[in-house]
C-alpha cells in the first residue's frame, strides 16, 4: 500500500515538473522589437533636406550655349546645372522671365534639367530642395543672367533690386528716408537709374535721376504705403524697368 502511495505521489511531482518545463518554454507573448529606426512611440523621422548651390548659368552672365530651337529661333533650351544637396530626393527649378514676370517650372531627381525659354531676355533662377515624406523644402540663392538672342550687341540691363527699404518693409516713424537698390549689366555700363516714387503704385511720378544705387532725403509721412521703382539706362540707352517695391512708414 505505501509503495503505491509513493508512486502516485512521485507521478504528481513529475507531472507539475513537466508543465512547468512547458510554461518556461513557451514562445513569448511580448512584442517584437521596432523596426530600425524608431520605436512604436517613436515614428521614424525624415531629416529636412538642404538647400544646393548653383552651378550654370551664373550669376550676371550671358547664357550663350543654350541650343536654338530648330522650328523657331526666338527660343532656346538651357541645362540648368546645380549641386547635390544633402537629404534630398528632388528639386524644383524656377526660371522668371524678368520682363514678363512669368515663370516656367521643372523638376527632377537628379542635379540638371533642360528648359526651353524665350532668347534676348533676362532671367532668374533658384532651385528648390524637396525630401520625400517631409513637407519642408530649402531654397538655394537667386542667380540672374541674360539668354543670348539672334543678333544682340549690347544687353539691356538687369532690372534693379531694391535693397532698402527692402519690399514690404514697415520702417520706423521718420520724415525722411534714403531709397537704395543694385543694378547690374553683363556688359557693365550702366549710366544712370531714374528713381519713381509715390503713394500710389499706378501713378508714380520721377523724383530724380542719379549715377549712383541711392536717392536720399526723400520725404515721407507716417502711416502711409509708398511705392516706387527704378529705370536703369546703359551707354547703348538700353532701359529696363524694376518690380514696384512698396514699404509703409509707421
Amino acid at each position: 500500500m505505501k509503495l503505491k502511495k509513493f508512486i502516485h505521489i512521485s507521478s504528481l511531482f513529475l507531472a507539475l515538473a513537466i508543465v512547468g518545463c512547458s510554461s518556461s518554454s513557451s514562445s513569448d507573448d511580448s512584442p517584437p522589437p521596432p523596426p530600425s529606426g524608431g520605436t512604436d512611440d517613436e515614428p521614424v523621422v525624415i531629416p529636412d533636406p538642404s538647400a544646393t548651390t548653383l552651378v550654370f548659368p551664373e550669376n550676371d552672365t550671358e547664357c550663350n550655349t543654350g541650343v536654338v530651337n530648330v522650328n523657331n529661333e526666338n527660343e532656346s533650351t538651357i541645362t540648368f546645372e546645380w549641386n547635390a544637396s544633402a537629404n534630398t530626393t528632388s528639386y524644383s527649378v524656377t526660371v522668371t522671365n524678368l520682363n514678363t514676370n512669368t515663370s516656367t517650372f521643372a523638376n527632377s531627381t537628379t542635379t540638371e534639367a533642360d528648359i526651353t525659354l524665350e532668347r534676348g531676355a533676362p532671367y532668374s533662377w533658384s532651385v528648390t530642395s524637396r525630401n520625400q515624406g517631409n513637407t519642408t523644402t530649402a531654397e538655394s540663392a537667386t542667380f540672374r543672367f541674360y539668354n543670348e538672342g539672334p543678333g544682340i550687341e549690347n544687353y539691356a540691363p538687369f532690372p534693379a533690386e531694391a535693397v532698402s527699404p527692402s519690399r514690404g518693409a514697415n520702417i520706423a516713424a521718420t520724415e525722411t528716408v534714403e531709397l537704395t537698390w543694385s543694378g547690374s549689366d553683363v556688359d557693365d555700363d550702366i549710366v544712370s537709374y531714374e528713381v519713381f516714387f509715390g503713394t500710389d503704385a499706378a501713378t508714380t511720378t520721377s523724383i530724380g535721376v542719379t549715377a549712383e544705387e541711392a536717392l536720399p532725403n526723400v520725404e515721407v509721412t507716417s502711416g502711409i504705403i509708398y511705392y516706387w521703382l527704378v529705370i536703369t539706362t546703359d551707354s547703348a540707352g538700353n532701359t529696363s524697368t524694376s518690380e514696384v517695391f512698396e514699404f509703409r512708414v509707421n
